[in-house]
Formats: C-alpha cells, structure tokens, sequence
C-alpha cells in the first residue's frame, strides 16, 4: 500500500467540481445572510459575538484533540489581546497561546500565508511544551511521522507522512499553491474546495511535530475568510468536534489517493453545518437585545444580573436549566426572594419552568434555532 504522497500524481489533487458547485453557492448565500443579520447588532453584541465565535473555535479545535481547555480563560485572553475590558485572572500557556492564535487569524486573515505565520502559529501552540524537540520550525527527527492507534506494542497506523527531510520542500510547494489558489491569485479557487484541499494537504505533510490537526483548521479559517474579503466567523471546529469520528475516518479513507471528491463533499457539508451555528448564534443575539428592550425597567436589579448571567452562557442558557439554588448564589439573596423573583420572570415571559419543587428548572424562552446535519450527495444535492 502507498500514501498518496508516495504517488506519481502527489500533489496534483483532482475532484468532480460539479458536485460542489449547489455547496459553493450555498455558502456564500449563508455568509451574506450571516454578514447582514450581524450588521443588525450594535459594537458591544458585535464584540460579544466576535470573542465567543473565536473563543469556541479555540477550544473545541483543542478539544478534538483531547486538550480541555477553561472557556472562561481563554475568553478573556481573547478579549485582552484585542483591546476589549477582560476578567482578572490567569490563563495557562496553552490557553493563552491558542487565543494568541486566534486572534493573529482574526487580525491577520487577508493576508498571505507564509512560512514565518506557520512556525509563529506553532509557538504559540506548543509554548511551555518540554517535550518537543522542533518548536517554532518544521520537524527534523529522522523517525518516521505516523499517525497510530492502539497497543505501543501493536499500533494500528492509519498514516505515515513524508520524511522529515522532505519539509521543506514539501511546505514550499503547499505555501505557493495555497497563495496562487486565493481569491486574489493567479488560479483563484471556490471557497469550499480551497478550504478543504488546504486542509487535507497540510495533514498529509503533517510538517511539526504535534499540533497539526489545530493549525490545519486554521489554515481552512484563513481560505474560508479571505473568500470572503473579511473574518469568518463559522463555527468549523465546534462542527468538526461534533462529528469527530466522521472526521478522521473521512480524512483516512483520502490519505491513500489524491481524487478527493469525498472529502470535498464532506467537508462542504460540515462548513454549511456550521454555518447554520453561526446563524443561531446571530439570532440569539439579536432576540436578547429585543427581550432586554422589551424587559427595560420592569426588573428589580437581582432579577436584572441573573438574567444577564443566564444570556451569557448563549442560547441553550444553563446547562439542564437554572435552578432556584444558583438564582440565590448568582442574586446573593434568600430562597424565599428567589423564588418569588423567578415565578415573576415566568410570568412575564422570560423564563418557562419544567419540574417541580427541588427539581424546579428554568429555561430561556427564546427559541432554539436547530442545527441539523448536512450531506452532500454524489449528486451534489445538499441533503
């Protein structure tokens, strides 16, 4: 068995364009839609949605990995390095690095990718690691780069990159076709297919020694945002977390030939997913601001700071609901006030209550916009 790198057609990477083109066009339907409803916030809801946009992406990208990172940390991280008033606190390196990360992606997405981005990316990532030998620069170990599963004694390799001594050929030839590929290059490719031939191609070169799946997701961020001639906020990584296993059983079954129609479709798919996210999130917003409008001078000021408590944690509020226990943690009163405090958020409106007593739990009103999962079938019908 070879790897695709391994055979004469490497990296001339082929597809059925025509089984993307409905994907494409969706996308760039549901980025305008996404830009005109966030034209409707005003600069503090804009803000909040660009920091929990960058903050999702940073974790649940460190997530697939297996990496658990504090959201809250990595938030305000976010929100410190772009200018923005942040909780005190200290976050660790790694949650500091993949916000620095983030927001150089933010600031930084029209630009074109080099080398210099990359291994800058990397140190941000792999800052504090002692058990790295290549830091900041392509890897150099003369042992063979494998992705393995199971027994140390018995692996299960599902890939093995090219040799170490290859990097540097190997990125040079990724870095040009990405930069000619742009919107602005001299063969400029539709959004999708750039996004996720980039993607595939970087995790197939696999050039550092760890944190390539992280910076590989990035790359697909950067092509997805300089389609768009500004910073995309899709939830790609929150998406890709969900369907994880899908994911790399996907990204296995395109490592062993260079026509990646399949990986294509999927990858077209999880991008309209996680757009649909984005939309939901946009949304929440929006119905938050009429909600407080609405709800402006008919709140005691207890009332007034669970309520923005709540709103924070997004449109799903809670998890499995407030209960009266953290009204009184969150308003610092009594049960006897809480309780009266909720049954008065019930009756305007606000809040619904599902069970009783003890197990009294309540919810957000505000609808829940569904994110369903999309197909694109060999016809290139979205499904």
């Amino acid at each position: 068995m070879s790897w695709n790198w391994q055979q004469p057609d490497w990296p001339r990477f082929s597809w059925q364009a025509d089984r993307l083109a409905t994907a494409e066009q969706q996308f760039l339907l549901g980025a305008g839609a996404i830009h005109g409803a966030v034209s409707h916030l005003d600069s503090e809801n804009r803000d909040h949605l660009t920091v929990q946009a960058m903050s999702e992406e940073a974790v649940t990208t460190s997530e697939i990995e297996g990496e658990v990172l504090d959201r809250a940390s990595v938030q305000s991280s976010i929100r410190r390095a772009l200018g923005l008033s942040a909780d005190a606190g200290r976050a660790s390196l790694a949650e500091q690095g993949i916000a620095e990360m983030m927001v150089d992606l933010y600031r930084r997405s029209q630009e074109v990718l080099d080398e210099a981005t990359l291994c800058s990316w990397h140190r941000m990532l792999m800052s504090g690691r002692r058990d790295l030998r290549d830091i900041g620069r392509y890897r150099t170990h003369a042992e063979p780069m494998q992705v393995v599963s199971g027994k140390i004694y018995d692996p299960n390799v599902h890939f093995e990159a090219p040799p170490s001594s290859c990097m540097g050929a190997e990125m040079a030839e990724f870095l040009e076709w990405f930069n000619r590929t742009a919107p602005s290059g001299s063969e400029p490719l539709p959004a999708l297919t750039r996004a996720g031939t980039a993607h595939l191609y970087f995790e197939c070169i696999h050039p550092f020694e760890d944190g390539n799946g992280r910076i590989g997701r990035t790359i697909s961020e950067k092509a997805l945002a300089q389609s768009l001639g500004r910073p995309t906020l899709t939830a790609l990584a929150a998406t890709i977390l969900v369907r994880r296993r899908s994911y790399y059983e996907t990204l296995e079954a395109s490592n062993k030939r260079n026509e990646i129609s399949e990986w294509l479709s999927w990858f077209a798919g999880i991008v309209l997913e996680a757009q649909q996210r984005t939309q939901a999130q946009v949304e929440f917003l929006i119905d938050k601001t009429r909600l407080l409008d609405r709800l402006r001078g008919q709140l005691n000021k207890r009332q007034t700071t669970v309520l923005l408590r709540v709103l924070r944690e997004g449109p799903e509020g809670f998890t499995g609901g407030l209960s009266a226990g953290n009204y009184v943690s969150i308003a610092r009163t009594s049960p006897a006030t809480a309780t009266r405090d909720l049954a008065d958020l019930v009756d305007k409106g606000v809040l619904r209550r599902t069970g009783e007593r003890r197990h009294a739990r309540y919810h957000l009103t505000i609808p829940l916009r569904p994110v369903s999962q999309v197909t694109i079938d060999g016809a290139g019908n979205i499904v």
